[in-house]
């Protein structure tokens, strides 16, 4: 069986309202899943499956279905990484205005410090997950694209 995404979606509960180059980058980390992902629920002889990504009662939802039927759901506290998604929002922010009227330099040093983050949620995220979901690196940065999404407070 296959064992990747066919399908994810936010649950539009959990979200707020969001900026155009926040929706963009909503848009872009789910075409980006979609095109390649690896992702396996423990014990489930495999998918394709279809991922709904929500927050409730402060626990981070991976409600994973099969063909549109339920098929496992993983729930997780945020508290443990609350921190590197408020310092990833935070650092995303200051890019986004140095594009405009940082030098070069600067720009590339922000860029560099939202990578470093990125991937810091990544890894964060993969441990978090582990003997529940298993997920390649790059898999999991895309999931904490949107998991930063869902968290976003305007």
């Amino acid at each position: 069986m296959n064992f990747h995404l066919c399908a994810v979606t936010l649950d539009e509960a959990s979200v707020v309202t969001r900026s155009p180059a926040i929706e963009q980058e909503r848009e872009v980390a789910i075409l980006d899943l979609l095109d390649a992902n690896s992702f396996r629920l423990e014990g489930s002889d495999g998918g394709p499956y279809e991922l709904k990504l929500g927050i409730e009662e402060g626990r981070l939802v991976f409600d994973i279905r099969r063909a549109g039927a339920p098929h496992g759901r993983v729930a997780l506290a945020m508290a443990p990484m609350r921190a590197v998604i408020r310092d990833y929002w935070t650092v995303c922010e200051n890019f986004y205005k140095a594009i405009r009227t940082a030098t070069p330099q600067h720009v590339e040093s922000l860029d560099a410090g939202r990578r470093a983050l990125h991937d810091e949620g990544a890894h964060a995220l993969r441990s978090r997950l582990e003997g529940k979901i298993e997920t390649d690196f790059d898999t999991a940065r895309r999931l904490f694209t949107l998991i930063c999404v869902l968290q976003l407070r305007l």
